[in-house]
């Protein structure tokens, strides 16, 4: 039997491109416009992409915080795609500052400094950081099992995390700085980069998630 896996629909992000990778990797994957539709689902998923205040004025008027917050607590299976790890954290300076979830401790901040100022003929690094780039594992968890060393994903973002305490991060990459390009802690997930959209590293890492809520990872 197909796991039975809830995405959030809070009305910012392409739902339907996860929901399709999840389908292809074979999740019963459903899009839930209300906390109680998330029924005896194995697994949550929280996407989305755009402003960072704007999501979490949605995600509470949804009642999707209380949602999130008690599933993580309750150290259940879940997902967390680029504004979806975001939100995770404590606040974030997007247009000012603005309170998350508080599930991670830490801040989202803005690319800046020198890497990204042009000097002369030399152009500075754009923001948002847009495309692939090379993802490294510095720790161990079964949803990045068999994801080789090295390995692109695709990313756009300008705001990138910060936790607190180092042992929150899982994978880094590099734009101008390394930064923490995914966390997990138990059966947390969360990923700035979109696995959806990261060809066959991102269907390996969605295949472990669905088994992961299975139970059989």
């Amino acid at each position: 039997m197909k796991p039975d896996i809830a995405i959030i629909d809070y009305g910012m992000g392409n739902l339907r491109s996860v929901q399709k990778a999840l389908e292809r990797v074979g999740a019963q994957a459903r899009i839930i416009g209300a906390p109680e539709e998330v029924g005896e689902a194995r697994a949550l998923v929280l996407p989305g992409v755009g402003a960072f205040a704007q999501a979490m004025e949605r995600l509470t008027e949804g009642g999707f915080d209380a949602l999130v917050r008690d599933w993580t607590e309750k150290d259940r299976p879940f997902l967390g795609i680029c504004l979806g790890l975001q939100l995770l954290f404590g606040e974030s300076e997007e247009f000012g500052t603005s309170a998350g979830l508080n599930i991670v401790p830490g801040r989202v901040v803005r690319f800046r400094g020198e890497a990204f100022e042009a000097k002369g003929d030399e152009p500075g690094l754009k923001v948002p950081h847009m495309g692939w780039n090379r993802l490294r594992v510095v720790k161990a968890h079964p949803v990045l099992k068999g994801v080789p060393e090295e390995a692109m994903a695709y990313f756009v973002h300008s705001y990138y995390c910060v936790p607190n305490d180092g042992e929150w991060t899982a994978v880094t990459s590099d734009h101008g700085i390394e930064f923490t390009a995914a966390v997990a802690r138990g059966n947390l997930f969360a990923a700035q980069f979109h696995p959806e959209k990261s060809g066959d590293v991102g269907l390996k890492m969605l295949v472990n998630f669905v088994k992961f809520a299975e139970g059989s990872a």
